[in-house]
């Protein structure tokens, strides 16, 4: 397929559309109920949503939080990352895991992989996402599989194992991408950082892999050629306009969906925090209020995307969010390689970057009860086949909900079973007597039987 960068982002109509829009109260409204439909919005009419003036913001939350609940209800599903290695080949500006950084670095062994995967289990996790810096030498992908292997057989003294490996890892070939499909991963994530290519060429030097635009931007065709369906997207906020990059974005989904009938299944919203031994300041800082009118668009304009927010942001603007378009959060997290099972929790060690919620699963799950959350460490889509093309009809219709919630209680009583504490526990099981009776009929009785089976100690998992 011969693909130009334009047929995925046309910065110079992005950039003549920013110019020419004028905030139009009655086409701003036009647009949001537009929007209520859950077909997804034009970039034009992305464009007025953009420009509109910050009083409007509420309608803009409202709106996005009213699609988020009829798509995936109040499930908030939950996962960790897991960095197996600090070496990286690259010199992006912005990250603690540049070469140029000259703290020493970390790189797991199978038996500490094996220990972090069982930290992570012993928390409750049943999904992970695993990262690693590029370089070829120290994490080749023969290292990466293994590693993805290795995950997949831990157990921990519960007998519990991962369910869904997840992968954020650099941009590859083809053949590359077929083998990560083979070893059964979920999502593969790769962000674009930022769609505007001066400033990426800036931020990433152009002598190493990553500084390659055009591989980056291309890298989506290729993952799916090689056979992977399960696509997390996103831009890091604060390098470049986040207006272009929000158009960006949603232009570079709407190519994949319109081209390979696959939209992103995720997307991310990073904005840059410091790391140890960089010194960075972000050119276009994005303020709180501009960053959950991002969520809040992009949920709109791309509705059946699951979207994620990391520990990167504290615990009240990730709360906001929650409420008005995430559903998908980290908790727990540490981004240093054997961060989970190092005494400090790798304090002195090298990170990428810092963070800034540090409260447990446990916690972070009683907020979610608390806040009307269902906390879900749901995997059911992978193993119902529910993946690729096969999950954009449930997902744009909406119907994904009706899966979405009896599972999210399904695996919500497991953790409160074995990991949860008890405060924890007894607002969840008060919470899942109540959700249990708001499901479909056609639902209440299946999931019921299994919240009970699951009382029993049974252990062969089920999905709905």
């Amino acid at each position: 397929m011969n693909v130009k960068i334009q047929d995925i982002v046309d910065s110079r109509k992005i950039e003549a559309m920013l110019d020419k829009t004028v905030f139009d109260e009655k086409k701003f409204f036009d647009i949001i109920e537009k929007a209520k439909e859950k077909n997804g919005l034009s970039l034009e009419e992305v464009a007025v949503l953009i420009a509109a003036p910050r009083e409007m913001s509420d309608y803009l939350f409202k709106a996005s939080s009213w699609i988020r609940r009829e798509i995936y209800g109040n499930r908030m599903v939950l996962f960790a990352p897991l960095y197996i290695s600090s070496y990286c080949v690259n010199r992006c500006s912005y990250c603690g895991f540049q070469a140029q950084n000259q703290q020493p670095r970390t790189k797991l062994n199978p038996t500490r992989i094996k220990f972090e995967t069982e930290a992570l289990l012993d928390m409750g996790h049943k999904r992970l996402l695993l990262e690693c810096g590029e370089d070829s030498v120290n994490n080749p992908m023969e290292y990466v599989l293994d590693a993805i292997k290795q995950i997949y057989g831990v157990k921990n003294s519960k007998g519990d194992s991962m369910r869904r490996v997840n992968v954020n890892i650099a941009a590859g070939s083809v053949e590359d991408y077929k083998r990560l499909t083979e070893a059964g991963i979920g999502t593969y994530n790769l962000f674009q950082e930022t769609y505007h290519r001066p400033t990426y060429e800036k931020v990433h030097s152009h002598n190493t892999p990553k500084g390659d635009y055009e591989r980056q931007l291309f890298a989506m065709n290729h993952a799916i050629e090689g056979g992977l369906g399960d696509l997390g997207m996103g831009v890091l906020y604060g390098l470049y306009d986040w207006r272009f990059e929000v158009l960006a974005i949603i232009s570079h989904a709407q190519y994949l969906d319109g081209t390979f009938g696959v939209g992103p299944h995720a997307i991310s919203f990073p904005r840059i925090q410091q790391a140890n031994g960089v010194e960075f300041t972000p050119s276009y800082p994005v303020s709180d209020d501009d960053f959950l009118k991002i969520i809040a668009i992009i949920r709109m304009a791309i509705p059946y995307a699951g979207m994620v927010i990391s520990t990167r942001e504290n615990p009240a603007i990730r709360l906001r969010a929650f409420k008005i378009g995430i559903s998908q959060t980290s908790a727990g997290s540490s981004t240093v390689p054997g961060g989970y099972t190092c005494p400090n929790k790798g304090k002195n060690m090298l990170k990428q970057f810092e963070l800034h919620d540090g409260r447990s699963l446990d916690e972070i799950t009683y907020e979610l009860l608390m806040n009307g959350f269902i906390p879900s460490h749901c995997t059911a889509c992978e193993f119902q086949g529910r993946m690729g093309k096969d999950f954009m009809p449930f997902a744009k219709s909406g119907n994904i909900k009706n899966f979405c919630q009896p599972n999210a209680l399904i695996t919500l009583k497991e953790y409160l079973l074995n990991y949860a504490s008890d405060k924890t526990r007894k607002l969840g099981e008060e919470i899942i007597e109540r959700e249990l009776s708001l499901l479909p009929v056609s639902r209440i009785s299946l999931t019921g039987e299994w919240l009970r089976r699951l009382e029993y100690g049974e252990k062969n998992y089920f999905y709905v």
